[in-house]
């Protein structure tokens, strides 16, 4: 999907840690044509690019898992009415164990992650001047795959996780079944990987990852696992320091075919390579979609302000008559992962829960967002102001069943801990791993 993250020829080895069959019938010649292709420099920081190229398919970042993460958690807000069932049955919040865009997703993350194990693995080969950056884009990858199927996949309660591996996979002749780590657990590996990708990256990186978007990614993970004051503190970083600043109007930040100040990060896409997958859903036939899988209801335009820019942002879909989102309308724009406008948000929610004002007071740094979208300025905020303020931000860009179940809210009818709001680890997985242990609610 991206061409500038396109796996080079030489990667027709292109590995994963393999828990589903497939991927373990492997020919043992094809092991040592492994283990032998890994031998420059150049090697490695192809299969960087390989690593790049699957985090940013269309079954992860390239834009299911932020439609998926949406439809989870959104209930009167917006409604599914495409013909695809995986979704359908995540908006319903009914997934069966069989559904093909949760496995699918577990699937190319672990791409990802073994392709990133195998950067870090031959790290050595790489010539010393590149050496830091390679390894530190290498550990932020790892740690994004790693914290959204964390938070997706882990059980209801809390205490298990996903498989935890950290070394890339060359002999597939060994057993390669592992069990689940706890929640804690992966989540102490994603920090330990993003403060490594903090130290390693340097400050500018052309469209790859740098150390602010390690920094903003490492604001989002310390904010989800409840660490307020490590949240405060990287979030301030990257606003004061990055460079980064916010577009001029809202609109600005979406449909660009290039990043834009506000991109602390953004996958590419381009006119070679595919489309962009959220436009594919979200966006009516006369911009590439497929007229409006997902419609905004009522309910959700009702929050907003009468003259904020973001309650207008919407369309009518010639095919069905629904509202639509107008944050993709542009079937090759980049997949923005990371806003500054979001580290606005960390900022003044991490400082309202430890009642302190770092960087800003919490209402300056919400009133900053809403100036720029026209809308009311606030005198005061409390937490439900700041977590509103994330709805009308950040709708729609994956944030809403992460929002939900780290702050205890119900979704519709179902508590945040219930088992439904939990993905099943996919069948396949199951079938052919002994060690894993299913979530509740969907079998042994």
């Amino acid at each position: 999907m991206k061409n500038i993250y396109k796996t080079i020829g030489l990667l027709g080895f292109v590995l994963a840690f393999a828990s589903c069959d497939d991927k373990l019938d492997i020919e043992p010649r094809q092991s040592i044509s492994t283990s032998t292709a890994i031998s420059t420099g150049e090697n490695v920081k192809n299969i960087l690019i390989g690593a790049y190229s699957e985090t940013g398919q269309d079954d992860s970042y390239g834009g299911y898992l932020q439609l998926l993460a949406d439809l989870y958690g959104i209930t009167d807000q917006a409604t599914w009415g495409g013909t695809f069932q995986p979704p359908r049955q995540v908006f319903n919040k009914s997934i069966f164990v069989d559904n093909a865009f949760v496995a699918n997703l577990w699937l190319n993350a672990y791409d990802a992650i073994n392709q990133a194990n195998l950067v870090l693995d031959y790290a050595d080969l790489v010539e010393e001047a590149d050496r830091d950056r390679v390894m530190g884009e290498a550990y932020f990858l790892r740690a994004l795959n790693y914290f959204d199927l964390n938070r997706l996949y882990s059980s209801p309660d809390g205490s298990l996780g996903v498989p935890l591996s950290l070394n890339g996979i060359v002999d597939y002749s060994q057993d390669l079944q592992l069990p689940r780590a706890t929640s804690a657990e992966v989540y102490q590996q994603v920090v330990a990987d993003l403060e490594n990708a903090i130290n390693l990256l340097p400050e500018s990186n052309d469209i790859f990852a740098d150390k602010y978007s390690a920094e903003a990614l490492l604001a989002r993970v310390q904010l989800q696992i409840g660490n307020y004051d490590e949240a405060l503190a990287a979030a301030d970083d990257v606003i004061e320091n990055s460079g980064h600043e916010l577009t001029d109007s809202f609109s600005e930040a979406f449909n660009n075919d290039s990043d834009s100040s506000e991109d602390v990060f953004a996958f590419q896409v381009t006119t070679q390579d595919g489309a962009n997958v959220l436009v594919t859903h979200y966006a009516d036939q006369s911009f590439g979609g497929r007229g409006g899988d997902v419609t905004v209801n009522q309910a959700y335009l009702d929050l907003f302000d009468e003259n904020d820019e973001r309650g207008s942002f919407f369309y009518a879909s010639a095919q069905n008559g629904g509202t639509l989102t107008s944050k993709y309308t542009n079937q090759f724009g980049n997949i923005s992962l990371i806003r500054l406008a979001e580290m606005y948000l960390i900022r003044a929610e991490a400082n309202v829960r430890l009642s302190s004002e770092v960087g800003a007071s919490p209402v300056d740094d919400v009133n900053m967002i809403r100036e720029r979208a026209g809308a009311d300025l606030l005198e005061e905020v409390s937490l439900d102001d700041i977590l509103l303020e994330r709805e009308l931000e950040l709708m729609f860009e994956g944030f809403t069943i992460f929002d939900y179940k780290r702050t205890g809210r119900m979704v519709g009818e179902l508590p945040a801990n219930s088992p439904a709001l939990s993905f099943p680890i996919p069948q396949r997985e199951m079938d052919v791993n002994d060690l894993l242990v299913q979530n509740p609610g969907y079998g042994s």
